[in-house]
This record gives structure tokens, sequence and C-alpha cells, in this order.
């Protein structure tokens, strides 16, 4: 040992020093390797089910004219008083289903009641007075027969009776006027439907006109919408429209061209276009397989026009990174991460078709996870439990 206390090294040992840090340098450790986006050779596979994988199929892109509009009902009732009065209790509210002939609204019918004796009362004094008359110009006219009575009786009698005719049917439409009025305070379902709009409270004054409810028929609901008119030149009637339904998310839902108007707005310059839902056995009718039950709901899709084939993958299946996508493939046992090249976006269903980077038969994984590594191993799920069987 020195005066200063330290060992003193022979050479032979510092160049035996200087080999084992080299040699601790050169050795890394497996977790700085996973700490850097590498797979380790010891990390267990990565277990997945038939539903985790997606095989890529050629399919068909379509395109063709934008559509934009709502969801409206083709039934629809905008019920209004038709007699004035007021009031005095409404049965149904916003969003209660009604059948036909239901009652919604009740108006006062006390003044109209009052109308209706008056008219009933008059009605019976003309038929009186028109039977009177009746028997008087038949007794007379058989007295004429026999010199008994001069023609200008006959004729007296004659007009009297035409008369009493004319008044006894006045009377009958004043009471048949006064019935309908009474069954105007009235106001019932036109059909089967959902009230959708309640306009009037009890203790209102109705005036002739005023709206009072609003009935649809939700069964009957149809996408109305509007296209450009530059591109009205390729709608047709009958073909196929797929659109999505604000507030149903990534629903597809599928229609038919049902009538395209003749004229467009002078406003928009834009052509309506109804389109009808089309179910799940491919029958066009005027309720979808989902169907929406709130009318007003924005809807944006396209007009097929036209179809091409291209390889087309769903979006599950996709990791975006700012303007770049990427997909895991299935390689052999493992699974590699390749940059995806897309194309325009089927709006039917919601895919991309792929320009470059995935072929058809390709295998990819479905909602991948951000921890998967390129070349981590998989091994199917059903396989996994069957080893862990045979261990046991």
């Amino acid at each position: 040992m020195s005066r200063a206390g330290f060992f003193t090294l022979a050479p032979t040992s510092v160049l035996a020093l200087a080999l084992v840090a080299s040699l601790a340098a050169c050795q890394k450790s497996p977790l700085d390797n996973t700490a850097k986006g590498a797979t380790n050779p010891s990390d267990p596979p990565i277990l997945m089910a038939a539903e985790d994988i997606i095989t890529l199929h050629t399919g068909s892109l379509a395109s063709g004219t934008v559509i934009t509009g709502s969801i409206q009902p083709e039934r629809r009732a905008d019920l209004r008083a038709e007699v004035s009065a007021v009031v005095l209790q409404v049965l149904k509210e916003n969003g209660e289903s009604v059948r036909r002939g239901d009652l919604l609204v009740r108006l006062d019918d006390t003044a109209i009641r009052d109308s209706l004796t008056s008219a009933e009362a008059a009605e019976r004094a003309a038929d009186q007075a028109y039977d009177q008359a009746e028997r008087q110009f038949q007794r007379l006219k058989t007295l004429r027969a026999s010199g008994m009575a001069s023609a200008q009786q006959l004729e007296d009698a004659e007009i009297h009776r035409n008369t009493t005719q004319s008044d006894k049917a006045a009377a009958e439409t004043r009471t048949v006027q006064a019935r309908q009025q009474m069954q105007r305070t009235a106001v019932r379902a036109p059909f089967d439907g959902i009230v959708s709009e309640r306009k009037v409270s009890a203790g209102d004054t109705a005036a002739i006109g005023k709206e009072l409810v609003k009935v649809i028929d939700p069964a009957s609901v149809r996408f109305d919408g509007f296209v450009s008119a530059d591109r009205i030149g390729s709608v047709a009637l009958g073909q196929k429209v797929g659109f999505r339904i604000n507030g149903y998310g990534q629903q597809e839902f599928e229609g038919t061209v049902k009538r395209v108007e003749a004229s467009a707005d002078p406003t928009t310059r834009q052509v309506e276009v109804l389109v009808a839902f089309v179910d799940n056995s491919g029958n066009t009718q005027n309720q979808p397989h989902a169907q929406p039950l709130v009318s007003g709901l924005y809807a944006e899709g396209r007009i097929e026009t036209s179809s091409t084939a291209a390889l087309m993958v769903p979006d599950a299946v996709l990791m975006h990174n700012g303007d770049h996508a990427y997909a895991w493939r299935l390689q052999g046992s493992t699974v590699k991460k390749v940059e995806v090249v897309l194309g325009e976006r089927d709006v039917r269903h919601g895919d991309y078709a792929v320009r470059s980077g995935l072929k058809d038969g390709d295998q990819v994984v479905r909602n991948p996870q951000s921890n998967l590594k390129d070349g981590a191993k998989v091994e199917a799920m059903a396989a996994a439990m069957s080893s862990a069987k045979k261990v046991q």
C-alpha cells in the first residue's frame, strides 16, 4: 500500500478489468430490447381467438352521388281546430302511441250542443209542417177531381206543400251541420302512430285553424334527401343508396331511390330525392331493419351509380398515425406491422379500398392494441387451451 492509502494494480490486472467491462457493455439485457420495441424470444405468445382475425377479400367499391337530408315520415297529420272553442282536455303526450280513432283533444261543445238542440227542434217542426201541407194538398187534389175545389185552391196548396218541403230540407241540413260541429270538438287520431308534437293545453282558446297536435306514422319513415343539380343526371329510380343517420353511430342503412322531384329548389338549386328503406330480405319497404323512431334526424350517404372491384379493408383493422395508416398482418406464427395506402371509402359499409400494402387473402388483426410488437408470436386460443389440457 502506498503512502496515499491506494492499492497499486499490476498491468495484468488493469487489462483484465478492461476486458470484463467491454463484455458487459456488449451484452444487453432483454429488458433493454423490449423497452425499444423489439420482441423478446422469452415472451409468451399472444393468444388470439378466431374473431380477432380477419381474412381480406376483393369486394366492390361503390361510388356515386352524395345525398344529404333528414329522416321524415311519409304519413303525418297536422291536426287543427275546425271549430272555435276552449280546450277542455288533452289526452295524449308527446311520444305516446295512438291507435286510429283514439281521442287526442277534447274541445268545449256547450255552445255547439245548444245549436244542435235548436236545429233538431226546428227539424221536427219543419217535418210536422210538411206532413200537414202534404195532407192538405192530397185532400184538395181529391176534391178537385170531384169538382168540389177550385184550381186556385189546389195550386195554393201545392205551393205551400213545396215551401214546407224546402224548409224541412234546410232544417235537416242545419241539424247535420250541428252534428258535424259536435264531432269536430273531439279530435281523434287519423291512423296508428305516435304523437310527435302537442301544441295546446287544457284551458287554451282554440280558434279555427289553430294547431292542436301532430301525429306521425314511424313505420312510414323515409330518407328525404337532396342532390346537387349538376349530379342529378346520374340519379335514376331504383338505384341503391347507402347512408348513415345521426344518432345511430356507424350503423349502415340501405335504401332505393323511390322518387325524384321534377324541379330544383330555386334557392339552393338542389333536387329532392325520396329514398325508401330496404329491409334485410331486400324488399323495399317504408321501414328500416333498425327503425328510427324519431323524425327529423340528419342523414348523409351516397347514391350508388357505379361499382368497381377492389380489395376492401374495414376501419377496425387500421391504426392511424397522422396521414399514415398501418395494419398488423399475420405471417405464420408472428405478426408484422405494415403500412397501408388507402383509397376511397365505401359509404355503404365504411370500408376502405386498399391501394398497396395488403393483398387478397391476407389475414390481419381486428382491433389491434397499441402494445403489439413487430414480430411478436401469436397462437390460436383453441390450440393453447388444447395444449394446457394435455399438460394437466
